[in-house]
């Protein structure tokens, strides 16, 4: 399903046309299509239906708060690599009960926020 698209010659993101955009907040910009991010959760959600899983944003691949929340909003959990990160995906409403903390460079207190936070797991 792609949420983008030409409409009378113009680009369009989901409804809106992507000039209006450029004119409202100038250019460059990033443009995602929370219509797209959710079809594409769901589409992996439902075909992972029968297994007992976490399915994890890698959060290093893209901080926007706009997409951690709508995948959080859709069940989501985080792998983050940094105390930072955790506090971004908490900021966004992402349980920590969802949350992988990845990497190897964790300093002590990292770790310990992690852990004051209950997070998930850690991955060494």
């Amino acid at each position: 399903m792609d949420h983008f698209h030409y409409k009378d010659g113009k680009l369009f993101a989901e409804d809106v046309a992507i000039t209006e955009i450029a004119r409202e907040i100038g250019t460059p910009f990033y443009c995602y299509s929370s219509a797209t991010l959710t079809h594409h959760y769901q589409v992996m959600d439902e075909n992972l239906a029968d297994l007992n899983k976490l399915i994890c944003f890698a959060v290093k691949s893209n901080s926007n708060f706009a997409v951690i929340k709508t995948l959080g909003d859709l069940g989501a959990g985080a792998d983050v690599v940094s105390e930072g990160e955790i506090r971004r995906v908490l900021k966004c409403g992402i349980s920590p009960d969802k949350i992988i903390f990845s990497g190897v460079g964790k300093t002590a207190d990292e770790m310990a926020f992690a852990l004051e936070n209950n997070i998930f797991q850690f991955n060494v």
